[in-house]
């Protein structure tokens, strides 16, 4: 409940002070715009777009991310600002028409979105300058200086960057490193609670009290990858707040990155303790269960330093306790368990260790690393690094097709809002040009929930205006709390960062502006220049991006088979495996968190005529697929370890570890021949197509003809709970030869070193065990997932590969 309050807390008050700033830039803006010095007023003369500039740079910001936000502003008004200049002196505003000007806009639309280097808040200040630049200076026609018409246009940019500034310094400014220190903290915490609990559910003394402490465990787990999100959105900030002077340098090194590796162990703590048939363990013993709770209580310490501590290498850790600690841990593990279900206790162990040993890690900061987290403008200087960056490696094919719905939507919207009309044409396209994103969105959500969040913002500053009609100086204050309550609706999941920002710049228009007619009228006009805009965005998504989301998930879903067959392929004993391993479940964890983001596009995607996504089977699959990477992961540090102590053995590991080669060869053939199944089938379009396909083609298959080569696939999806307890027990029996050749475990190097081929063995076979079970469960999802696709038919893989084995021989 404790937690739940401070949470809630929490919340309230980063809404709150993002709320005041930006209530503060957007007054600053109103102040200079309204009541500042005639000249003044006369250059900047857009405040709307200076109100835009405002809401894009300082939500959510922190000082870092305001300065950087004032490079990208500066970079996006040279890109944008300085061809249009050009193009305005030498046609001149009065010869466009509205074709011309559309094609204008479209055009350099395309230049600013089609490098893949510039960052994207630079590339919608630079598409909305574009809009405001041509468009007004059609409208305007012959009375537009075609040279100080963008200068203003730059002048109202530099208005709302410098309202930023200030407003990320007054009362006190908003650090990253503060920011960053302070999550760094939390998250010290977060996992010192989550050991905690995990140390407490391994010695509990039955299953109520051991999943009672894992219950208490998940709420941690999520709030542990909601800090770490943080901590990596601040190191990025950072590198903009880094002083020159070296005495201060130190300041900014944070133990985040140290921090995140402990992740890793926590999260197979975890899988071994739901892994966990019964409690209490079997092993476990009275000195066990002292030495986990004096090692637990050591890897809180190290925390508590590396939270305290800045930098990270002024550490002091224990390291002597840590010994005797490990010493006494290593008693533990003398022989290989003989029983299978001992070994989700044995890589629980395994998981301690390697937590323990991440936590002792020095990696002092070295000159390189120094270089490579400087800013750019240190390195090579700002504008050089961003061409460089830029046009050096963006031409590219995949780039062209995004450069080329930017460039299409911008134009359409535009053309039809001058069309419908000409007076408020700009905001068909502003719309567009500021929500520009960096990648494939959810179409029709996004679109919603802008129309939405822009209805929402229109109607409340058509409010606030009938309410504050005399006291134009009082609309500001009504300002701040739709700003918290856009802050809320930003951090939501109905709106998000879409809607929430839409909300906030409808109402400002609104609320900061004057002499722009009737509010009524103004927000009509805007609503339905809003609504031509974003239907310009739908139509263009349609027309060149037609693939729905489920049929890209399932195109995703046998790519990850494809490199689960891979990662399978990979697994061995042989030297350098770690190597490979590691490089193939790489790859694997950014094709399943591919997967994730097709799936949350198809969960909120209409479903019109076609068959519903099947969101529920998608989950389970990508939650089978994130496991299966966690425990490739595990699997390459136990071989890794293997392979480092092997070197001690010499030739006497080489004669040993035959027969574990045998076994793990049994594993990969039996979980490759599944997954590769997996990868066939759920390329299908449907069952009735492959049938009518062998029809066509007078192609017969006999189950029996086809047992031979698909009787791997056969096998492994036939398997039985004792079958793979055979394979595993199998496993077992040969590790324990292994450890038995090892010497009597008088000598302290001996005993050490046997410890940990015992841990490391064990993990290795408590994850090919684990792995084997999840693949049953995704053999499980798969043939949910074709009796959704085909209601009518009896789904039998082992029947299906040989089809398709059939069709394509």
């Amino acid at each position: 409940m404790l937690a739940t309050t401070d949470r809630a807390r929490a919340v309230w008050l980063r809404c709150l002070a993002s709320a005041f700033r930006t209530a503060l830039a957007c007054t600053i803006v109103g102040c200079t715009t309204l009541y500042g010095p005639a000249a003044v007023q006369h250059h900047v003369a857009f405040p709307a777009f200076s109100y835009v500039t405002v809401i894009l740079i300082v939500t959510d910001a922190t000082l870092g991310d305001t300065l950087h936000g004032c490079w990208l502003a500066l970079y996006a008004t040279i890109q944008s600002v300085g061809p249009a200049l050009l193009s305005l002196w030498l046609i001149g505003p009065a010869r466009f028409t509205n074709g011309t000007i559309s094609l204008a806009v479209a055009l350099s639309a395309f230049v600013v979105a089609f490098p893949e280097g510039t960052h994207l808040i630079a590339k919608r200040i630079a598409l909305g300058q574009i809009v405001i630049v041509y468009v007004i200076a059609f409208i305007s026609g012959v009375d537009t200086e075609a040279i100080m018409h963008p200068l203003n246009v730059a002048a109202s940019t530099a208005i709302g960057v410098l309202a930023c500034v200030i407003a990320l310094l007054l009362p006190y400014p908003r650090p990253a490193c503060w920011e960053l220190k302070q999550n760094c903290g939390r998250l010290a915490e977060n996992v010192s609670e989550r050991l905690n609990l995990y140390v407490k559910a391994f010695c509990a003394e039955d299953n109520a009290l051991a999943l009672t402490s894992i219950s208490q465990a998940k709420p941690l787990t999520i709030a542990g990858a909601k800090l770490l999100q943080s901590i990596k959105r601040y190191q990025e900030s950072v590198k903009w707040e880094r002083l020159p002077l070296k005495f201060l340098r130190n300041f900014y090194l944070n133990p985040g990155e140290r921090l995140q590796e402990l992740e890793i162990p926590l999260r197979g703590m975890e899988i071994a303790l739901t892994s966990t048939s019964s409690f209490p363990i079997r092993m476990l013993e009275a000195e066990t269960k002292k030495v986990l709770v004096q090692l637990e209580e050591h890897v809180s310490l190290t925390l508590k330093q590396i939270k305290n501590c800045f930098p990270r290498d002024s550490l002091t850790v224990p390291e002597s306790n840590a010994d005797k600690i490990m010493e006494s841990l290593q008693t533990l593990q003398a022989t290989i368990p003989t029983n299978h279900e001992d070994l989700p206790s044995f890589f629980f162990l395994f998981c301690m260790k390697l937590l323990q040993s991440k936590s002792l890690a020095k990696r002092p900061i070295t000159s390189t690393q120094q270089k490579e987290s400087s800013t750019p403008c240190q390195k090579n200087g700002f504008f050089k690094s961003m061409w460089m960056g830029n046009w050096s490696t963006s031409v590219k094919c995949k780039r062209l097709m995004p450069a080329f719905k930017c460039s299409l939507s911008l134009g359409l919207a535009v053309l039809f809002g001058l069309i419908y009309s000409k007076k408020d044409s700009y905001w068909s396209g502003l719309p567009v040009a500021i929500s520009m994103a960096a990648a494939r969105e959810a179409t029709f959500k996004v679109a919603n929930v802008k129309a939405q969040g822009t209805v929402l913002g229109t109607v409340y500053g058509v409010f606030g205006c009938f309410v504050f009609e005399r006291y134009l100086p009082i609309r500001f204050i009504s300002l701040l709390p739709w700003f918290v309550v856009t802050s809320f609706l930003r951090h939501s999941q109905m709106y998000g960062q879409a809607g929430g920002i839409s909300a906030a710049i409808g109402a400002v228009l609104i609320l900061g502006r004057k002499n722009f007619g009737p509010p009524s009228e103004f927000a009509i006009a805007r609503i339905v220049e809003t609504f031509i805009g974003l239907s310009c965005s739908i139509m263009v998504d349609l027309l060149l991006q037609p693939t729905r989301s489920c049929s890209l998930a399932k195109v995703q879903l046998s790519k990850c088979f494809g490199t689960l067959s891979a990662c399978v392929g990979s697994m061995s004993l042989a030297a350098n495996s770690k190597t490979n391993l590691l490089e193939k479940q790489r790859r694997l964890k950014l094709d399943v968190s591919e997967l994730g983001k097709f799936i949350g596009e198809a969960e909120v995607e209409p479903n019109f005529w076609f068959l519903p996504f099947h969101s529920a089977c998608y989950c389970k699959l990508l939650a089978s697929l994130s496991k299966l990477v966690d425990l490739f992961l595990f699997s390459a540090d136990a071989v890794g370890l293997l392979e480092q102590e092997s070197q001690k053995l010499g030739a006497s590991w080489k004669e040993s570890v035959n027969k574990l080669h045998g076994d793990v060869e049994i594993f990969k053939e039996m979980a490759g021949s599944l997954v590769k199944c997996f990868e066939d089938v759920t390329l299908l379009k449907s069952l009735t197509f492959l049938e009518k396909k062998l029809e066509n083609k007078n192609i017969s298959y006999d189950l029996e003809l086809g047992k031979s080569s698909n009787w791997n696939i056969f096998k492994a999806s036939s398997l039985k709970d004792d079958k793979i307890d055979s394979i595993i027990s199998s496993y077992l029996q040969h590790s324990k030869e292994i450890v038995d050749k090892f010497h009597a475990a008088d000598h302290e190097g001996e005993r050490e070193l046997k410890s940990q081929v015992v841990l490391c063995l064990s993990a290795l076979g408590f994850c090919m065990s684990n792995l084997i079970k999840e693949t049953r469960e995704i053999e499980k999802g798969i043939i949910e997932l074709l009796q959704w696709e085909n209601p009518s038919k009896h789904i039998n893989l082992y029947e299906i590969s040989c089809k398709i084995h059939a069709l394509n021989n």
